[in-house]
């Protein structure tokens, strides 16, 4: 640590020089800090989390089944084709069902999102509580075996 002394009464000169060691112990504080918290960091707590596999959903009689296909038009139960406006009301009918019956949207892949929005929208101006999206997933290798062959396909014709 640098001392300026003078020499008398007389005017002090100003120090024109930084002392730099307070930022010395600052920055030998944080890495010390940093260092710390890095080794915590990487001794996480190992956990092996059991594999589970979806299962496919039990359509109960109750529960509602709504079908969007690609052109935007909406099925009600996969049978009656419906309209919009109707589609509310419908829905108003059975949310005050007790229990109340869980709708599932079943869109076609490529169905644009505003039609599903819709009827999203739909559900929650109706009130139901439960509302979820049926998909197909394919299962691993041979969905990647036929994902390959739909593109060689697609870039053939």
């Amino acid at each position: 640590m640098a001392m300026n002394v003078s020499s008398g009464g007389g005017e002090e000169e100003v120090m024109s020089n930084i002392n730099t060691t307070p930022l010395v112990d600052v920055m030998l504080v944080l890495l010390i800090i940093f260092i710390i918290t890095t080794q915590v960091a990487k001794q996480a707590i190992k956990v092996d989390l059991p594999d589970a596999v979806n299962q496919a959903t039990q359509t109960k009689p109750e529960n509602i089944l709504i079908i969007i296909d690609k052109e935007g038009k909406v099925y009600w139960n996969s049978a009656v084709a419906i309209e919009y406006d109707d589609l509310l009301n419908r829905l108003k009918e059975n949310a005050v069902k007790v229990p109340q019956p869980e709708v599932h949207i079943r869109g076609d892949k490529e169905v644009r999102y505003e039609f599903v929005g819709r009827v999203v929208v739909d559900c929650q101006r109706a009130g139901i509580q439960k509302v979820g999206f049926i998909s197909q997933p394919k299962a691993g290798a041979a969905a990647e075996v036929e994902r390959q062959q739909a593109a060689l396909a697609a870039g053939g014709a």
